[in-house]
């Protein structure tokens, strides 16, 4: 069996946004138990990952550590089309990821203790993400 669904989620500019609990949601509603969720993301500046979601220091860290691995208006960038915050969004996307799939069991995804999927926002303005949730079994 497949099942998809789509959604959209606005962000408030560069961030961590927590999407495990909408994820969760779905697959109880739907009532999909046992498979693989795989959730893709439909941007090249913004990304999806798996982090810590107990201590949001963790994620002001991770935030951090981005900001110095990739500086916004580099003077060597030559993509700046959508501002100085353009070209380095794409790095950030390029070496994270565009898709996760994840085993979900009972109905809920699989993550351990203290693990959380996360909509990676890379740009500074806000935006709306579009992503695809697609169920197998």
């Amino acid at each position: 069996m497949i099942k998809q669904n789509r959604w959209t989620w606005p962000t408030s500019g560069r961030g961590l946004y927590e999407i495990t609990d909408p994820l969760n949601d779905w697959l109880q509603r739907e009532q999909l138990e046992e498979g693989l969720l795989n959730v893709f993301l439909q941007h090249t500046s913004a990304s999806l990952i798996i982090c810590e979601n107990a201590d949001p220091t963790v994620q002001e860290d991770v935030l951090n550590a981005f900001e110095r691995l990739f500086l916004d208006g580099d003077p060597h960038y030559r993509h700046r089309f959508e501002g100085k915050d353009d070209m380095s969004a794409h790095l950030r996307t390029i070496i994270t990821q565009s898709s996760l799939t994840l085993p979900v069991a009972r109905g809920r995804l699989c993550l351990g203790t203290w693990q959380g999927v996360f909509l990676f926002e890379h740009r500074m303005i806000p935006h709306s993400r579009h992503f695809l949730a697609t169920f197998l079994s």
